[in-house]
């Protein structure tokens, strides 16, 4: 199976380094000063799990030739149009669109420009970014990428192909047979993170120590998750279980990446996340007090970003 990562950095340079490393045939479109720094550095992986540095197989827009079996995007929603124009050509009839994004928004603009049954549904779980030098440096341990069919049987020959290629690497990979539900589910907890963290400026640690953190944090998470159960994927037990453990310790050091984006004076992913969030409970007539909150916040930031 030939697999299309476009581009190398943080999350799509670790899932697709660690999956060519594996053996899988991984090639990377980049642009032309990110190729160069590759072919002189190579892809160099700085994590807990293991370092590596890789030799991969490299295109540009200007060498992109055939289509693929599958081309994975990991990435941001403000990226995401530029992002489908350097995968077009890329794309054949039998061709996976594959992303590993956040939040849902995405699914609507990738089956008007492929069609539906050519757009997998995916997410992945990773605390990854690029260093000063162009490594892709992995945070902690953790790292997962999920992937299936929308529609259809689930274990199709596609995705049990997919599964197969991305056996062996240094992540977890699970073929699911309820992807949207596990979407939902990351999308009601990263949204929680996202907006809890930017809001208050701090970790979920820091949060739950002050007077009234967690009850807000808490807040958060039951109008997602109310907005979630309106839109027919409502969060199991489990997953409701894990993410008001995280927001409950006081010891917890996480961020969301949008927070750590939002420090460093960067783009944020809030009207694909939080804001969309927001619009769905308006129109499902769920209140949402707490996100509209931090959806104002995150507004003024944006704002105040593009008159800067």
């Amino acid at each position: 199976m030939r697999m299309l990562f476009l581009g190398a950095g943080g999350t799509g340079g670790y899932f697709g380094g660690r999956a060519a490393q594996a053996g899988a045939d991984v090639t990377f479109l980049v642009r032309e000063p990110r190729a160069a720094r590759i072919r002189e550095q190579g892809l160099r992986i700085k994590s807990p799990l293991g370092d590596a540095t890789l030799q991969p197989q490299l295109v540009t827009q200007q060498t992109l030739q055939g289509s693929y079996d599958v081309v994975v995007l990991s990435c941001k929603a403000y990226d995401l149009a530029s992002a489908i124009e350097a995968i077009r050509p890329a794309v054949g009839p039998d061709t996976a669109v594959l992303p590993i994004m956040n939040g849902v928004l995405q699914y609507d603009v990738l089956d008007r420009e492929f069609e539906p049954h050519r757009v997998l549904g995916g997410l992945c779980q990773i605390n990854a970014t690029l260093g000063p030098e162009g490594e892709v440096v992995h945070l902690g341990k953790y790292a997962n990428i999920v992937f299936g069919e929308r529609a259809g049987p689930a274990r199709s020959e596609r995705c049990v192909a997919l599964e197969q290629a991305l056996a062996g690497g240094e992540y977890v990979s699970r073929l699911s047979t309820d992807i949207y539900q596990d979407i939902w589910e990351k999308y009601v907890f990263l949204t929680t993170l996202a907006a809890a963290t930017c809001l208050m400026r701090g970790t979920v640690g820091q949060i739950a120590s002050s007077d009234d953190g967690i009850d807000i944090m808490t807040g958060l998470l039951q109008e997602s998750q109310a907005v979630a159960a309106a839109s027919g994927h409502a969060v199991r037990p489990e997953a409701d279980a894990s993410a008001r453990k995280l927001i409950g310790d006081r010891t917890q050091p996480v961020t969301a990446s949008m927070f750590r984006d939002l420090s460093q004076g960067l783009p944020v992913e809030a009207d694909h996340i939080v804001g969309d969030m927001v619009r769905r409970a308006r129109t499902l007539g769920v209140d949402a007090t707490y996100l509209r909150t931090a959806y104002a916040h995150l507004q003024v930031y944006q704002a105040q970003r593009a008159a800067a």
